[in-house]
């Protein structure tokens, strides 16, 4: 029942993060998706050199306090733009 109750509170997203002159904050931004790893499942970068620009998308596993602690971090950095989205929560009841 715990394991089950763990994995409601637990939510699935996509990060998106966009970097305006990258070597300015890259160091930082890369100690603060360490200090996450726990809950990115999946990374996928992009540098986008004619603009000066690093895209980052990630995909996520968890609370959505940890989440969001971990966006805020990304957030305060400057030149730096943090998005997320959520899967909707399924309603198991709802399906059968």
């Amino acid at each position: 029942m715990a394991n089950e109750q763990a994995s409601e509170l637990r939510r699935i997203g996509v990060v998106a993060i966009i970097v305006h002159d990258p070597e300015k904050v890259h160091d930082v931004l890369n100690k603060i998706l360490h200090d996450y790893s726990r809950i990115i499942i999946g990374r996928l970068g992009m540098p986008y050199r004619e603009r000066d620009l690093s895209i980052i998308s990630l995909i996520v596993d968890g609370s959505t306090d940890d989440i969001g602690a971990m966006t805020g971090r990304i957030g305060q950095l400057a030149g730096v733009t943090v998005k997320s989205a959520f899967a909707k929560n399924r309603n198991p009841d709802k399906d059968k």
